[in-house]
């Protein structure tokens, strides 16, 4: 193909692959491995934020998953990320009833975790604790709930 629709077409080609390769940069995986539950009871919520402003809110999360426990773990792949920092909160829904429960004063009755071993201290963690880079890559990360 020669001549000036033979040369256009060859750049919209060429600008098509870079257009596809450049989006396999931000096909990122984190893989986020939850052990320590008490039972193999019910389900574990995950919660993946990328905003410190809606870090742990429920409504503030960037996707979410519940996935059954499987031999003491329960695994979630969160995919076609761009590389950068996001947390991640998890707790067991061991009666299955799709809520975080809690009792008295707001004390938690079914076990949680955050990503980046973030300590709890009378509230959910800063973003920036719990916070792990996610390279091109991609990252596995273990939450271990105690």
């Amino acid at each position: 193909m020669t001549g000036p629709r033979g040369g256009l077409l060859i750049a919209a080609l060429a600008l098509l692959l870079v257009l596809v390769l450049s989006g396999a940069a931000y096909a990122a995986e984190l893989r986020v491995e939850v052990v320590g539950m008490r039972s193999g009871a019910g389900l574990v919520h995950f919660g993946l934020y990328d905003n410190a402003d809606t870090f742990p809110d429920w409504d503030g999360r960037l996707d979410g998953a519940q996935v059954p426990i499987t031999e003491g773990k329960a695994v979630s792949v969160f995919k076609g990320l761009k590389p950068g920092r996001y947390a991640v909160a998890v707790f067991h829904d061991e009666n299955a009833n799709g809520e975080f429960d809690q009792g008295v004063f707001g004390l938690p009755l079914e076990n949680y975790g955050f990503s980046n071993k973030a300590f709890v201290f009378f509230s959910a963690p800063a973003f920036e604790k719990a916070a792990v880079s996610v390279p091109e890559q991609g990252l596995n990360i273990t939450i271990r709930l105690d």
